[in-house]
């Protein structure tokens, strides 16, 4: 006769696959895709942005970004890990604008750099900066 293993020693051994199972399946959420989206910029620096403005985010394909940062085009990369997020090698055209947009402009440019995460809320996209800096905030236009 084979002696059996005590009690608590085969209640181990019956939960463990569950227990490894369970473990298994446990994962975050996966992060937003930005590949293919367009956002029309609202808010920069706690501030509303003119109706008039033409002022968008767009990813065009991974690690790409581009858009218009008021007056002018500007393109760059992006790195994206979960939802942080940063963005680097920005480069624009250099159009001259008209006073309230190039303040508009350079205050958008110089957030973007300074991005560290980034949430997506139904048609809405929302990226932070360090610290108690106002996040841009974005409508979704594709």
């Amino acid at each position: 006769m084979i002696p059996r293993p005590p009690l608590l020693l085969r209640a181990m051994l019956f939960c463990l696959p569950w227990v490894a199972a369970g473990c298994a399946g446990v994962s975050a959420a996966p992060a937003p895709v930005l590949v293919g989206t367009e956002w029309r910029l609202e808010q920069v620096g706690g501030r509303d942005v003119p109706a008039a403005s033409q002022a968008t985010l767009g990813f065009p394909e991974s690690g790409r970004v581009a858009g218009n940062g008021s007056c002018n085009r500007f393109f760059g990369t992006y790195t994206q890990t979960g939802q942080k997020i940063s963005f680097s090698q920005m480069g624009s055209s250099r159009m001259a604008c008209p006073g309230i947009a190039s303040d508009q402009e350079a205050r958008y440019l110089a957030a973007l750099q300074k991005a560290v995460g980034f949430e997506i809320e139904a048609s809405r996209l929302v990226i932070r900066m360090p610290g108690q800096e106002p996040p841009l905030r974005f409508s979704r236009v594709r």
